[in-house]
């Protein structure tokens, strides 16, 4: 059941059939940071299975998406004023674009871990399309790097910066705006970028309008043969008809600023409730109107991450908050089957491939750990700088962002068997 699941999100994911050598948005091609790899490096340092480490310009917490030959990632120039995507070429990290995309007057102040590039794009093929939140949403030629259409309709305030990464469907790509002022899910035409339709939320009714924004990236799931949208807003977790936008299902919790993504496995939904004091629910998502009392499987209260998204491999769910706890539940009914911290602080969320599990802390340090009811640390991995991005997976490399460098990560003996055949 679990592996049908699985590859109905796959079948979901943009360019599927290139899972292994592209990574096409955020947390991966399906969405929940699992990489269809083998022979990822378990090892690395500056001088270990670095194949190639460039600069990136500018300031942004995107994670790199891939496509065959190019990486693309945001960045933003002069303090927000200039928001840009990036190409550079996979084999050497070499700049293949820098282009600007919207030039903003006044942008808002935002929360100083946060950045004015921190949405991660989307790419299919050889089109890729931007979010900078309440800035504008772009679509770009990856071939001639010509912008194609910009939207620029989905205004808010989201007082600490934008974070939520856009996510396509079908032939919409759907944003979710959560700001003090103003919260709704909206669906573009991906090839034109009008907008196709856009649905209130119908929860964050705080008087104060700080516990009203969120800033949580979807994700799309197939439910009794019907596509739908989950996701986190204040207040409220909802499931959406992905075609037209109606609100199926809702759960009440307490809590705001949500950033973790929802994962689904074995019909069941898992949702973080975000600031405040974070919980993790479990959610059949068959249900129709308030499910609060009826759908609600179980629920995790202790060392939920109120930034990284949890992680499911076979029948457990793992999670790491963001003081460096890892715990690992039965994904089935909650019961906890291991605590372990980690150390350090975290706000990436981690991916996992062959039976290993990726977790990057702020410092640049990757613990490696096998998936299972008992805790094993395989390695300890440290780079050079802060590191708020999450990685992404294409081919045998990992691919990280610092907050000055892209790293190209793979191993050595890898490489000089493949290059042997």
């Amino acid at each position: 059941m679990r592996q049908l699941f699985a590859t109905l999100l796959i079948a979901l994911a943009p360019d599927a059939a290139f899972a292994g050598e592209s990574w096409p948005q955020f947390r991966g091609p399906d969405g929940q940071g699992h990489a269809d790899a083998r022979g990822l490096p378990l090892t690395w340092s500056e001088t270990e299975n670095v194949v190639w480490k460039v600069p990136v310009p500018g300031r942004g917490w995107s994670s790199p998406v891939i496509d065959r030959d190019q990486i693309w990632l945001t960045t933003a120039f002069d303090d927000g004023h200039s928001l840009r995507a990036l190409c550079c070429d996979r084999a050497t990290g070499k700049t293949l674009f820098d282009i600007e995309v919207f030039r903003v007057a006044e942008p808002q102040k935002i929360n100083a871990k946060n950045s004015y590039a921190s949405p991660t794009p989307v790419i299919e093929g050889n089109r890729l399309w931007v979010h900078f939140g309440t800035y504008g949403t772009a679509c770009i030629d990856g071939t001639t790097g010509k912008i194609l259409w910009t939207n620029q309709e989905l205004r808010l305030d989201h007082k600490e910066g934008p974070g939520s990464s856009p996510v396509l469907c079908g032939d919409l790509l759907v944003l979710t705006c959560d700001g003090q002022d103003v919260q709704f899910l909206a669906a573009l035409d991906k090839r034109t970028g009008r907008k196709v339709w856009k649905t209130a939320r119908s929860g964050a009714k705080n008087p104060d309008p700080d516990l009203c924004k969120a800033y949580s990236t979807p994700l799309v799931i197939s439910v009794a043969g019907r596509r739908q949208i989950v996701g986190t807003g204040a207040d409220r977790g909802y499931g959406y008809d992905a075609a037209t936008g109606e609100e199926l299902w809702h759960v009440d919790y307490q809590g705001f600023s949500n950033v973790p993504c929802p994962v689904f496995a074995d019909g069941l939904v898992f949702i973080d409730t975000g600031y405040m004091k974070p919980q993790l629910w479990a959610i059949r998502p068959d249900g129709r109107g308030d499910v609060t009392d009826s759908h609600v499987q179980w629920r995790a209260t202790a060392q939920v991450p109120a930034n990284p998204s949890p992680i499911v491999i076979g029948e457990e769910l793992y999670m790491v908050s963001d003081q460096g706890v890892l715990t690992c539940l039965d994904a089935r009914t909650g019961r906890e089957h291991y605590k372990s911290r980690l150390g350090g602080n975290y706000s990436a969320s981690p991916i996992a491939a062959e039976g290993r599990i990726y977790f990057t802390s702020e410092a640049g340090e990757t613990v490696v750990v096998a998936a299972g009811k008992k805790f094993r640390e395989l390695a300890r991995n440290q780079l050079d700088g802060r590191t708020l991005a999450s990685a992404a997976v294409a081919g045998r490399a990992i691919f990280l962002r610092t907050e000055a460098h892209l790293y190209r990560i793979e191993s050595a003996a890898r490489r000089a068997d493949d290059a042997a055949q």
